[in-house]
């Protein structure tokens, strides 16, 4: 069981090199983070973009490029259609964004001549490894869907799985968060947790363990269950925390980052192939640490 990022980068390293095709490739911190995975020995590297500008940030970082692939195209929207062209046709295996907003990436992948559409609920999973908690955890979904409904939860929660799966966690425990917890017919969050949970137990949800309510402190703190009575294998163990809604969730994502000082990681998942859609925020750590995952993911 992975309990750090270092643990995760070495399992990369033993199942890599993956290709990982990068779109608008020009950016530095993205250069930054492809070079170090490429030292490592997790990817292989396709660059698309502007051949000139992507030399030019190389030669500045100490990035060799003599032996990576690199594929001239200036106009961005082009670019990152070739860049999800390779992706979709088998010749690489990861899709990453550089130097292009999100909404124009994600509008090749969802393109029906030459996207990444897997007929799955799309979903952000992000990974987080921090000081105060004994094992990496993830968090879903905090970007895509904003208010998904109790089959979409499900689909979202199946998609974390198959992530911590990737990662050698072979039993997942999966915490469905709310704000408190007990159900409460007036607070949706407490129902479809409760609703998920018995899913799990009627076996409709199977490769994973899934209990909830459950406020966060109950989900991170083993005495915080016990002084409240909450009595699940799930509590102060979780390995994935369902956010009821993007708002609970995106806003769980900063608090780790920004207060928490937590190392963190992200994906796009529920389409053919992982996408590394980080943010312009994102450090070259975190970008790193979401190639690693998405070797992890391309190699289940």
């Amino acid at each position: 069981m992975a309990k750090s990022f270092e643990d995760l980068l070495e399992l990369a390293r033993s199942r890599g090199p993956k290709k990982v095709s990068v779109a608008v490739a020009q950016d530095r911190d993205v250069l930054s983070a492809v070079m170090k995975a490429t030292e490592l020995g997790i990817s292989e590297p396709i660059l698309t973009g502007d051949r000139n500008a992507i030399e030019v940030l190389a030669k500045d970082i100490g990035f060799d490029l003599s032996n990576v692939e690199i594929i001239h195209e200036e106009d961005k929207v082009e670019a990152c259609r070739t860049a999800t062209s390779l992706v979709s046709s088998g010749k690489a295996d990861v899709l990453m964004k550089g130097l292009i907003d999100t909404s124009i990436i994600m509008k090749q992948v969802l393109d029906k001549e030459i996207g990444l559409r897997a007929g799955k609920i799309i979903s952000h999973v992000a990974i987080f490894d921090i000081a105060t908690y004994h094992k990496v955890f993830m968090v879903t979904d905090a970007a895509m869907n904003i208010q998904p409904d109790l089959n979409q939860k499900k689909e979202i929660l199946e998609n974390a799985v198959a992530l911590a799966k990737s990662l050698d966690i072979e039993m997942p425990k999966v915490a469905v968060l709310a704000s408190k917890e007990k159900v409460s017919p007036k607070m949706e969050a407490t129902v479809h947790a409760k609703e998920l949970t018995d899913m799990y137990k009627k076996g409709e949800i199977t490769g994973c363990i899934v209990d909830g309510p459950f406020a966060l402190d109950n989900i991170v703190s083993k005495e915080s269950a016990r002084l409240k009575g909450v009595d699940s294998e799930v509590a102060g163990e979780a390995d994935i925390i369902l956010a009821p809604n993007i708002d609970a969730g995106n806003a769980l994502y900063k608090a780790l980052t920004f207060l928490g000082n937590a190392k963190s990681a992200g994906l796009i998942l529920g389409t053919k192939a992982p996408i590394i859609l980080t943010s312009r925020a994102d450090n070259e750590e975190a970008k790193l640490n979401s190639i690693a995952l998405g070797v992890l993911m391309a190699s289940k």
